[in-house]
C-alpha cells in the first residue's frame, strides 16, 4: 500500500500525464461506472457511508480510551494502533486520488480552453464587474418569476443536467452522463457548518444542500456537477459550473450564476479600488441587493461557535489539495473570467 502510495504521488507531479491519462481517461470511466451503479438511488449512498465511518471511529476511539483509563494499554497495544491508523491513512489516501483526487494535479480548463492565465489589471476586473451586472440587469425579473419551481429538487437536478447538455456542443469537455445529483442528507447541518454542496469521491456523487435560498440552488448544482466531471479545485468547478449555467435556457440558472461571480468580483474590485467598487454597486439591480441581504440574515440564522473551526479545517484540506490560499480559491475563479472575457469579448 505504501508503494502504491509513492507511485501516485509521483504521477500527480506530472500534471499533464495527469491530464491525458487520468482526467481525460481514466477518471472519465470511473466516474459514469460510479454514476451508473448509485445515481438511480433516490438518497445519498456516500452520506451514509459517512455517517457509518463517523461512527466506526467513535467506537474504536470509545474503545481506546477505554483500554487507556484501564491501564491496559502497553507497548503492543500502541504499535497496533499506529499500524492500523497508518493502513487506513494510505488506503483512504490511495481510494481518494485513484477515484478523483488526481484531479487536484491537472492541467484544468484554461488548457483545454486554451485560456490565457496571466495577471490582469483593475480596469480589467472593472469591465468584468460590469458586464456581470449586464447580465443581472438582463436575467432578474424573469428569474424572480420562475425560480420557486426550483425548490423542487427534481426540477432543480434536471435542468442542471440540462444546463450541462446545451452547453456540451461549445464545450465538448463538460459531457455529462448517468447523472448523480442528490440532496444532502446533512442539509440542516450544513446550514450550520457553512457549507451549500459537495462532492463524494468514494461513490461519484453531487450532494446539494438544499435547504439554502432557492436563488442559490441552481448554480450550487452546477458546481457539483463540474466536480463530478472532475473538476478537483474549487476555481475550476466554479468555471465549469459557470460554462453551464449560463449556457442555460432557464433565466433563474443564469441569474444563479451572474450573483453568485458578482459576489466575487465585486469584493475583489472592493479589496483593490473601493471607489470604482462602491460605483459599481450602485448600478447593480434592486434584485440583487435584496437576494444578498435574504443571505447575510439566512447566514446569521445559523451563526454557531463552531462553524469558524470547520472552515479553517476545510480551508487546511483546500490548501494540503494543490490551492494555497485555501476558502479563498473560490474566488480565484476571476482569474478564468477575465481570460474568458479577453478571448471572447463577453461573459
Amino acid at each position: 500500500m505504501l508503494g502504491l502510495a509513492l507511485l501516485i504521488k509521483l504521477f500527480s507531479l506530472q500534471p499533464a500525464w495527469v491530464e491525458a491519462v487520468y482526467s481525460n481517461g481514466i477518471y472519465i470511466g470511473i466516474s459514469w461506472v460510479q454514476r451508473f451503479l448509485l445515481g438511480w438511488i433516490p438518497f445519498s449512498v456516500g452520506d451514509l457511508l459517512y455517517a457509518a465511518a463517523v461512527i466506526f471511529l467513535l467506537v474504536k476511539l470509545v474503545k481506546a480510551v477505554r483500554t487507556i483509563f484501564r491501564r491496559q494499554a502497553d507497548k503492543g497495544f500502541w504499535l497496533r494502533g499506529l499500524q492500523q491508523v497508518v493502513f487506513w491513512v494510505l488506503c483512504v489516501y490511495v481510494t481518494f486520488n485513484l477515484l478523483w483526487g488526481l484531479n487536484y494535479n491537472r492541467l484544468g480548463p484554461a488548457r483545454q480552453l486554451h485560456l490565457a492565465m496571466k495577471s490582469y489589471t483593475n480596469d480589467e476586473l472593472k469591465t468584468v464587474v460590469q458586464a456581470i451586472i449586464r447580465r443581472l440587469d438582463e436575467t432578474n425579473a424573469g428569474a424572480v418569476q420562475v425560480r420557486e419551481q426550483y425548490n423542487s429538487n427534481r426540477a432543480l437536478f434536471r435542468k442542471a443536467r440540462e444546463s450541462y447538455q446545451l452547453a456540451q456542443p461549445l464545450y465538448p469537455f463538460l459531457r455529462y452522463r448517468e447523472a448523480s445529483v442528490k440532496s444532502s442528507l446533512f442539509s440542516y447541518l450544513g446550514d450550520y457548518l457553512g457549507y451549500t454542496g459537495y462532492y463524494n469521491p468514494f461513490t461519484g456523487e453531487a450532494q446539494v444542500n438544499t435547504t439554502v435560498p432557492v436563488f442559490v440552488l441552481p448554480f450550487t448544482t452546477c458546481h457539483e456537477i463540474g466536480h463530478q466531471l472532475g473538476y478537483a479545485k474549487e476555481n475550476e468547478a466554479n468555471f465549469a459550473g459557470y460554462l453551464s449555467a449560463k449556457s442555460s435556457t432557464d433565466m433563474a440558472f443564469r441569474y444563479s450564476v451572474y450573483l453568485d461571480l458578482y459576489g466575487y468580483s465585486i469584493r475583489e474590485l472592493y479589496g483593490r479600488d473601493s471607489m470604482a467598487a462602491k460605483a459599481l454597486i450602485l448600478q447593480a439591480p434592486p434584485q440583487v441587493k435584496k437576494d444578498f441581504a435574504e443571505l447575510r440574515a439566512f447566514d446569521a440564522r445559523y451563526q454557531n461557535p463552531l462553524e469558524p473551526y470547520i472552515r479553517r479545517l476545510y480551508g487546511e484540506y483546500l490548501r494540503a489539495n494543490q490551492q494555497p490560499h485555501g476558502l479563498q480559491s473560490y474566488s480565484e475563479v476571476m482569474a478564468f473570467l477575465v481570460a474568458y472575457y479577453r478571448k471572447y469579448g463577453e461573459i
